[in-house]
Parts: C-alpha cells; sequence; structure tokens
C-alpha cells in the first residue's frame, strides 16, 4: 500500500541533547542496547541548541535504507514508525545510474512503502536546470537512467551532463566529453561524490571524473546535486516546510550531513553504507548527531517528540 503525505502543518516536537534524553534513549530503545548516540555539535553553553519544531524528515537511499538489493536491517520496518509521528517524509537521493522509476520499482520490491512522488533526486534537479537554461545536453548518463531526460532536445549538444555512468568511465567517452567543453560546451555535474557503497566494497563515483574534465578544460561544473544547498532546500520546498524544521538522515558526513547542515537544516549521519571510520571528524565541522544505523536514528527522533508532546 502507498503513502502520498500532504504536508503543510508543522508538529510540536524537540529534539535535545541532555545526558537525560540520550540515558532515556540508551535504556529504552532495545534495538540499540550497548550502542551510544554521539550528539556533536555544540552551541555557545556547551549544549545543542534546542530544536524548536520537527515538520520533515529528509532521508538518503543508498548507504541509508540499502545497499543496492540488501536492506539496512531493520530500516523498513524503522520507516513505517517514524511515518506514524512524522507524516512528511522526503528520499533524497544522489542516485544517477537509475532512473526515478527504476529507484522506486527497486525500493517497493524491497519492501519499502513509498510514493514515487516522495523520491527527489539530482537527475530531477539537472533536468531542471538544462530546461531552465535551454541547454542541448551530450548525457553521461547509464541507460536506465536516459528516462528522465525523456524530451530533452541532444542533438548537436551545447552541455556536458556527468553522472555516474561506470560503462562511459574510459577513454574515448571522456575524451569526446573534453573535446565539447573545449568548445565552449557547459559542463553540469549531477554530483561530485567522490566514492559510494557496493555489496563488494567501495566503488569511485562521479566527482573524480567531473573534477578531471575540469582539470582538463578550465571548465568549473555546476553541481545540482548533494551537497549544494539549493538540492535541499528545493526539496524542502516540495514540502512547504522551513530547513529550520527538517533534519537530514544519511551516511555521507560530507554530502548528506554538512551539506544539509550548511543549508540550515539539523544533520544526523548513521555508520551504515560509505561511512568509514574516522568520518565525524574528517571535514573540521561535525555532525549534528551520529547514529549506528536509521532505525537507532528513528528510535531517538520518536523518544524525544513523545518526550515533547503536549500532555
Amino acid at each position: 500500500m502507498l503513502r502520498v503525505n500532504i504536508c503543510k502543518r508543522p508538529f510540536s516536537s524537540r529534539i535535545y541533547t541532555s545526558t537525560l534524553s540520550i540515558k532515556l534513549f540508551e535504556v529504552l530503545c532495545t534495538h540499540c542496547r550497548g550502542l551510544r548516540v554521539q550528539p556533536m555539535a555544540q552551541g555557545p553553553a556547551g549544549v545543542m541548541p534546542p530544536f524548536p519544531s520537527l515538520s520533515a524528515v529528509l532521508i538518503d537511499l543508498s548507504g541509508t535504507l540499502h545497499i543496492e538489493d540488501t536492506v539496512v536491517p531493520g530500516a523498513v520496518e524503522a520507516l513505517k514508525r517514524l511515518r506514524e509521528v512524522i507524516p512528511c517524509v522526503k528520499f533524497v537521493t544522489n542516485t544517477t545510474k537509475e532512473s526515478k522509476r527504476v529507484l522506486f520499482e527497486r525500493l517497493i520490491q524491497l519492501g519499502f512503502s513509498i510514493d514515487q512522488s516522495e523520491i527527489f533526486t539530482s537527475l530531477t534537479a539537472a533536468r531542471s536546470l538544462v530546461e531552465r537554461k535551454e541547454l542541448r545536453p551530450h548525457l553521461m548518463l547509464e541507460p536506465e537512467a536516459l528516462e528522465d531526460f525523456q524530451g530533452i532536445p541532444t542533438d548537436n549538444p551545447n552541455a556536458l551532463v556527468v553522472g555516474l555512468a561506470p560503462s562511459l568511465f574510459s577513454y574515448e567517452p571522456l575524451n569526446q566529453a573534453f573535446r565539447l567543453l573545449l568548445h565552449g560546451g557547459t559542463l553540469i555535474g549531477i554530483h561530485k561524490a567522490r566514492y559510494y557503497k557496493r555489496k563488494d566494497g567501495l566503488a569511485l563515483g562521479p566527482g573524480p571524473f567531473v573534477t578531471a574534465l575540469e582539470y582538463a578544460t578550465g571548465v568549473t561544473a555546476e553541481v545540482v546535486g548533494k551537497p549544494e544547498s539549493s538540492f535541499f532546500l528545493s526539496a524542502l520546498k516540495e514540502l512547504d516546510v522551513k530547513p529550520e524544521n527538517a533534519i537530514m538522515i544519511g551516511d555521507d558526513v560530507k554530502d548528506d550531513v554538512l551539506g544539509a547542515q550548511k543549508a540550515g537544516l539539523i544533520g544526523a549521519l548513521v555508520k551504515t553504507g560509505k561511512y568509514r571510520h574516522g568520518d565525524v571528524d574528517r571535514f573540521g565541522e561535525k555532525p549534528n548527531y551520529v547514529f549506528e544505523d536509521f532505525p537507532q536514528a528513528v528510535e531517538f527522533i520518536m523518544l524525544n517528540m513523545s518526550n515533547t508532546q503536549p500532555s
């Protein structure tokens, strides 16, 4: 059964990092017994500033809810519990190897109860940019992703759109892209993720290839996906929610969490997917919250909401 969420009115709630709140969570959340929540960011008084009203949750997909065709343990059930207290949910993803439709079908097969309209992808953002600038792009995308650009003219291209396209990241296709940019083409990087998680381990993302093209041509890419602030704000605009009333949960400390925090959201890092030991301290700024996995993040949110609802 699919759900369509209409999200207009905020739900009064607060997320605190008080010692009492965290201790309650560690005791009551049997799923997370033995694990510790790490509230990272601190305000001037040495504690996290109060979070005034939680109206929406943005959730990364690959690495946070699933890895390819494998579900993160407990994620399906955790999402159902989250919807009981926060119906405004948006799945925000940099996935560019497949279209939104293919991704949606994959998630349904994995057991997630979602609606296709709840998925906001960097492919969508890239198409919007191409249409707004009236560009004719050469698309460096896998065949499974091309349907999200149906109807876009591609003859005599004057722009290059680069996503995660392993089958095209070889010398001849990259050299063709290089020559297009040398002749004045616009470079659009759907995102610049350095790597992502597959079943067999970490794998190169599109970021290194976009950066190589920038270096070779002197052309600066316009990036539309995470961690760009415009990406998060566009997703929240569809929900009619302000960034200070939203939290972002993801496995990429730079693109998911710190990018969201820069846009004004609360950031929550989960130690699944592409997470590596040391990521919390890797970029100077720290995540607001660190959790072992998505179910633990959901339990913490639900506990804080139940503690702050009017009696």
